[in-house]
């Protein structure tokens, strides 16, 4: 299972991307925009990393953690998703 480490390491860096990038604009409405993608590269390492650590030590409390990790994962993949979608537009208004 090699994907698991390749996506956790690829949001890892998509992650500190964005927030590099935040502190490189003084737009705040692309701020916010940036904010909302870095939301989705945290979501998908804490979703992936949880889903790795119970394939790889299989144990109970593995299990728990792993829970913990995806439903926190889930939590903010949804929300940077909908702060996307809503920048996105905002965006697309204000320069249109």
């Amino acid at each position: 299972m090699i994907i698991f480490p390749i996506i956790i390491v690829l949001s890892l860096v998509f992650y500190v991307y964005y927030k590099v990038a935040i502190m490189k604009t003084s737009d705040k409405l692309t701020q916010a925009y940036f904010n909302a993608k870095s939301r989705i590269s945290l979501g998908s390492f804490l979703f992936f990393f949880g889903v790795n650590q119970y394939i790889f030590y299989q144990t109970q409390i593995s299990l728990f953690i792993g829970i913990v990790f995806l439903v926190l994962g889930g939590l903010q993949l949804n929300l940077g998703f909908r702060e996307t979608k809503h920048y996105r537009k905002e965006w697309k208004r204000i320069n249109a």
